[in-house]
């Protein structure tokens, strides 16, 4: 039976290093300073025979209810409702703090059972503060290193001893995946796989409204918001059931980030960390959506953004937040679609949405442009099909010529979606422009819907048996 365990304690224990060690990924930013963590994260947890989900949580600090510090204590509240358990964290070497001890107040009357790690026990000088820990009154104190990893074994027998039924394993078959269906040549295909969930990487500039628009979609505060810049440091990933139009229900996986800023303008080392999180949840991602602010759409970070999508090979959906901020609103649409394809090119036709994450206008049409333009990164289109289209469309412009050599394209296959993936067979493709190149992908996304997914093309040529390598005069 699965549990859930939140890590709960004041800045800079280490309980974002502990939440790294038990899901066996460097997840959650570490640094020195306190702070870092503000949204809390789950993740899928191994001790041993265990699995479990662990919650990472925002360091416990007093402070009103309207300030950062107070929305950071009211998720970590609402992480410890939710949790089955509680490991409540202090630093050995530091001993029991006056706010350990006001927080150890706040996790006795959530009725909960507790965990008390004494973190940062490698040493002898924390062994005071591990006998300090019992006048916390949560039960015997567990030394403990996330660092260094020791005290795993302590910590999987208090587990065992605070969750008795739930720590009971029951031994179950994995089974194994599906695998990919063969398409034939003469029938289009798709690499869909609508068992799993669909991982959406939400980016943009800060300030947005990306965990705006996210708590809309839930329906619920799960992430921390606020009118300051740069809220967000971790990319939490958050994991739901959507139910389409349709009635169909789609399991997705929705990550917020941190906000992207030109990098000249970073020079603090969390926000460093913050930006390369983001990143990474790109490269991760199938759908990729850039939020633009509405009223300053197409700033020049906004479009480095999307070159970064596109060289991921990610598919793009482009919403317009803070929609409801716009008058004239259908001329400005009109005119930011326009603008998206004259600055976009390598992804043009990439669906723009707009939206707004305060009021939830326009959410449903943002979640089908989703699913269409993840429909579309999957395609694959069949050789046949594909042929029938490139043998007109080079009769009507045929590849210049090169150095007095005619380029021949003999015929165009796709060989995997994800991005969509085609190769060119022919002669003298090495001298193929990069101008005709672009008219093709120009012909293919026009012919076959291949909107707001980047395309990839290579080139492959047949060798001529006769060349031996040398060179030759001809006389």
């Amino acid at each position: 039976m699965t549990f859930t365990l939140a890590i709960i304690g004041r800045p800079n224990v280490g309980k974002s290093t502990l939440f790294n060690r038990l899901v066996g990924k460097k997840l959650a930013l570490v640094d020195d300073q306190p702070g870092v963590t503000r949204d809390r994260r789950e993740g899928a947890a191994k001790l041993a025979d265990l699995s479990f989900t662990i919650v990472d949580t925002a360091g416990l600090e007093e402070g009103d209810a309207a300030t950062l510090t107070g929305r950071m204590r009211a998720q970590t509240e609402a992480a410890i409702g939710l949790a089955d358990a509680i490991l409540f964290m202090i630093d050995a070497r530091v001993g029991v703090t006056p706010t350990d001890s006001y927080f150890a107040g706040l996790v006795r009357r959530a009725g909960k059972p507790i965990i008390l790690l004494c973190n940062k026990s490698e040493s002898h000088a924390s062994e005071a503060g591990v006998h300090d820990a019992w006048s916390l009154g949560l039960g015997d104190p567990v030394p403990f290193s996330a660092e260094h990893g020791q005290g795993l074994n302590e910590l999987y027998d208090a587990l065992r001893e605070a969750l008795p039924v739930q720590t009971t394993v029951v031994y179950d078959d994995e089974e194994e995946d599906a695998a990919r269906p063969v398409f034939g040549d003469e029938e289009d295909g798709s690499e869909l796989d609508t068992s799993k969930p669909l991982n959406i990487a939400v980016v943009g500039r800060p300030n947005a409204g990306k965990s705006t628009l996210l708590n809309r979609i839930l329906g619920e505060d799960r992430l921390l918001v606020g009118p300051e810049a740069g809220i967000t440091r971790d990319s939490i990933g958050v994991e739901f059931d959507y139910t389409r139009a349709d009635r169909t229900v789609r399991k997705m996986k929705m990550f917020d980030t941190a906000g992207l800023r030109r990098r000249a303008n970073i020079h603090d080392k969390v926000e460093k960390l913050a930006a390369a999180d983001a990143i990474r949840a790109v490269k991760f991602a199938e759908v990729v959506v850039v939020l633009l602010d509405a009223t300053i759409p197409f700033e020049k970070q906004d479009l480095t953004i999307v070159d970064l999508v596109s060289r991921e090979g990610r598919a793009l959906v482009i919403g317009l937040n803070k929609w409801d901020l716009i008058p004239n609103q259908n001329a400005k649409l009109k005119e930011l679609r326009e603008e998206a394809d004259r600055l976009l090119p390598q992804v043009k036709g990439a669906p723009v949405i707009p939206l707004s994450g305060l009021t939830g206008a326009g959410i449903e049409k943002f979640m089908e442009a989703i699913f269409k333009v993840h429909e579309i990164w999957n395609t694959r289109i069949s050789t046949g099909r594909l042929n029938r289209w490139l043998t007109p469309t080079i009769e009507k412009t045929p590849p210049p010529a090169v150095s007095g050599f005619r380029i021949k394209i003999r015929y165009m296959t796709q060989p995997k979606a994800r991005p969509p993936y085609f190769v060119i067979f022919g002669n003298q493709l090495d001298a193929l422009p990069t101008s005709y190149e672009r008219y093709l992908v120009n012909g293919l996304r026009e012919t076959f819907g291949l909107h707001g997914v980047p395309i990839r093309i290579s080139k492959k040529g047949s060798k001529n048996p006769f060349h031996d390598g040398t060179k030759r005069k001809i006389w």
